[in-house]
């Protein structure tokens, strides 16, 4: 309790620090806030391109939405993921490159990978204003009455990522090759989630090959152990097929948010106190 008492005291700073973010990354461009669109962006007309008219891949229609246009149901799955791991690759980073401030002044370490995290909400705010823009324009209206529940998935999804933020901030201050394997990582690991091709592919040659190595483990159930299988399946759920995702989804998600955020947040006090000299 006291350790949160601390926390808490330390709002004002972890609001500065969270605007100095903000402002410090278009700082001196003329578009702005605008380049935070230009990634997603990009990224979704080069799958698309990729996915839907060379490789054919056609995901079903939203249900019940009706809704059958790739390049909107690529950018749900886009958006969540790209939250996702710009919040992670940035807290990761963020006692590093805070490092003169680190050793300099004492406060709750914490508000700095929490700070980049904030930030990182709110440039994917504009993203996520576009994608809301493009659903009322082609017939998904109902997307307004799901996007309270969006906003809670997004918490437990920034919980997920502030847990396992802290924990790899701490391995990139004694490993500094942490961030360029965690780089590495997660190139793998988007295509290990079915973002940018729908999941009855991994269904099929699930069914076609049956157990794995002569096991009862099948490819579908090794994908579902994936946490972003499950937020990039409910986020879809509520903005594409524009209904509540599946019970299943919903406990996954809230499981993996609290568990990483525990283990992160004790990972992260017990290593705290030595960061200024592990600097």
């Amino acid at each position: 309790m006291n350790y949160l008492r601390e926390v808490f005291a330390s709002r004002e700073l972890l609001a500065n620090l969270t605007l100095r973010d903000i402002r410090g990354q278009y700082k001196r461009t003329i578009l702005g806030q605008l380049w935070s669109l230009v990634n997603p962006l990009a990224a979704m007309l080069v799958y698309t391109i990729v996915f839907r008219f060379l490789l054919r891949a056609a995901p079903p229609p939203g249900d019940p939405s009706g809704l059958d246009i790739f390049p909107v149901w690529l950018l749900c799955g886009l958006l969540p993921w790209s939250f996702f791991s710009s919040a992670v690759m940035g807290g990761m980073g963020s006692i590093v490159g805070n490092a003169g401030l680190v050793q300099k002044v004492y406060f709750n370490r914490i508000v700095l990978p929490v700070s980049t995290i904030g930030a990182v909400a709110f440039n994917w705010l504009f993203e996520m204003a576009v994608l809301v823009v493009v659903l009322l324009l082609v017939g998904g209206w109902h997307v307004v009455f799901f996007l309270p529940a969006v906003v809670v998935l997004m918490f437990f999804l920034a919980m997920f990522a502030a847990g396992l933020a802290m924990m790899l901030s701490i391995a990139n201050v004694h490993f500094r090759d942490t961030q360029y394997f965690l780089g590495i990582l997660f190139q793998i690991w988007m295509y290990l989630t079915p973002i940018v091709y729908p999941i009855s592919i991994v269904q099929s040659l699930s069914d076609r090959h049956g157990g794995i190595l002569g096991t009862h483990i099948t490819l579908m159930q090794i994908f579902e152990t994936n946490p972003m299988f499950q937020y990039v399946s409910a986020f879809r759920a509520l903005m594409y097929d524009q209904r509540i995702p599946d019970w299943q989804d919903i406990v996954a998600c809230i499981l993996w948010a609290v568990a990483a955020f525990a283990i992160g947040l004790a990972v992260f006090r017990k290593n705290e106190k030595g960061l200024a000299e592990a600097l």
